[in-house]
């Protein structure tokens, strides 16, 4: 490999939108995310459902889910 062409690899904080603060390593000092694993429904087992202009209730009604 060529010699420094490479950026520096430094600690970076890392902020969520749900206001959590945690440390890990990046190119970047900091860095912000929407979700992380505190909030993700996926870790925390609550479902979010994010209805953007009726998307839910058309996929549910065309696959007669809504009953």
């Amino acid at each position: 490999m060529k010699d420094a062409i490479h950026p520096e690899f430094k600690n970076a904080k890392v902020i969520c939108a749900c206001g959590e603060v945690f440390e890990t390593a990046s190119t970047k000092s900091e860095i912000r995310v929407d979700v992380c694993s505190k909030c993700h429904p996926f870790f925390t087992g609550k479902q979010k459902l994010v209805d953007t202009g009726g998307r839910v209730d058309r996929f549910k009604k065309r696959y007669n889910m809504g009953k």
